[in-house]
């Protein structure tokens, strides 16, 4: 007979605090990322994830430990580590002689495996053979997609929603213009291949109100060539993308917004009676003597029939 598994609950504060942080909550912080090494990983594998480790920074964590695991055949080292470190996202990097110079990205749903995407680092030049200043760590960055594949290949169109989960940070309500200073363009063409420049964004006088912009690369320049992927379902995918009901927003019936931003709503009235309105006293509109006796005929008739019926109702 098996052991039956019993559920601990917290005895001292910390234990009480650690659980707290560990629960879902209706509104996420910046997403926690590791990155580790699996089975044999290459020089440049290695500095691939180490740059992108630092555009990550500092909501990552890089482990320097090789792991003797393959991510397509055993994610199991990947889900413990995830959930020790309550990380969401996950970088590997691997070498083989099939597939040189591996990275592997990913993200899990409640600490399992949701999807994964091989890429192949074909050209790479690091962030330190480019001799400038570089931005500050932790900076929002701006992503930019160039090429209708994002759109047309389902693999991609995953591969992008990733990007950005990776490099998303805090919601921004208002953007200020001088704190655009970094800017991450992934270029994809047809046969598979994305191409990764960061770049430092510059403003220069232009003799008018608006800078003009001027654009410094600062590296990693890389080149990916799509290899093997591991998506998710439609369905958990949608689960995992569920917006909770307190993060909706309530939608106001009946009002709504013009072209130039004026709000327009409109307002419900019981039907009106015409008969009762109030209008200008005209000697024209006066009913005549005539019209006079017909109204009273009619109230009279009325009554009557309303007596006849209060009268069978009471029999």
């Amino acid at each position: 007979m098996g052991v039956i598994q019993r559920i601990k609950k917290p005895t001292t504060r910390k234990g009480k605090k650690v659980l707290l942080s560990r629960e879902p909550k209706a509104i996420e912080g910046p997403k926690q990322c590791i990155f580790l090494q699996a089975r044999n990983p290459s020089e440049r594998a290695r500095k691939v994830l180490k740059d992108i480790y630092t555009l990550k920074k500092p909501d990552a964590a890089f482990l320097s430990r090789k792991n003797d695991f393959v991510p397509f055949e055993d994610a199991t080292v990947i889900e413990k580590l995830c959930y020790k470190k309550e990380a969401a996202l996950f970088g590997v990097s691997s070498h083989s002689k099939k597939r040189p110079h591996n990275i592997v990205l990913g993200r899990t749903f409640n600490y399992n495996i949701l999807d994964m995407i091989e890429l192949g680092a074909d050209n790479f030049k690091a962030m330190s053979e480019f001799h400038n200043i570089k931005v500050l760590s932790g900076i929002k960055p701006c992503l930019l997609f160039n090429g209708p594949a994002w759109v047309l290949n389902p693999e991609l169109k995953r591969l992008k929603n990733l990007l950005t989960d990776f490099f998303y940070r805090e919601k921004v309500e208002t953007i200020r213009l001088q704190g655009l200073e970094h800017a991450i363009s992934f270029t994809a063409t047809d046969d598979g291949v994305i191409y990764l420049r960061s770049y430092r964004i510059l403003l220069k006088k232009s003799g008018q109100r608006t800078p003009r912009i001027e654009l410094e690369e600062i590296g990693p320049s890389i080149d990916f060539k799509l290899r093997r992927t591991k998506l998710a379902s439609d369905d958990l995918c949608r689960e995992a993308c569920r917006i909770p009901k307190e993060v909706k927003p309530i939608t106001k019936k009946n009002l709504s917004t013009d072209a130039f931003g004026t709000k327009l709503g409109r307002v419900h009235m019981s039907k009106q009676d015409i008969n009762r309105l109030q209008t200008r006293k005209m000697k024209g509109l006066k009913k005549t003597p005539e019209e006079k006796k017909k109204m009273l005929m009619k109230k009279k008739l009325a009554k009557k029939a309303a007596k006849q019926a209060n009268l069978i109702s009471s029999l």
